[in-house]
């Protein structure tokens, strides 16, 4: 399996991570404080962090960044 190729599906997987994770909290079917929200979270921006850094887009490896490190500090310090 190619380096881009793995590239290519963490994308992918990331992008839809986000996606779910906003289509359930706007559906209400997740709290922005569940577990399971803010794990997909997590995910989508790490896998779409890697993504980026692969392709050279280091604007969005930021955003990606600063949008793991707001997930890891929701698991650690925030409501449960």
């Amino acid at each position: 399996m190619s380096l881009k190729w793995t590239a290519d599906i963490l994308g992918w997987t990331g992008a839809a991570c986000l996606l779910i994770a906003y289509g359930l909290l706007s559906m209400r079917k997740l709290e922005s404080n569940s577990m399971s929200y803010q794990v997909l979270n997590l995910f989508g921006a790490g896998f779409l962090m890697i993504n980026s850094l692969y392709y050279g887009a280091y604007p969005l490896v930021s955003v990606n960044g600063i949008w793991l490190g707001i997930g890891m500090l929701s698991l650690l310090y925030g409501k449960k």
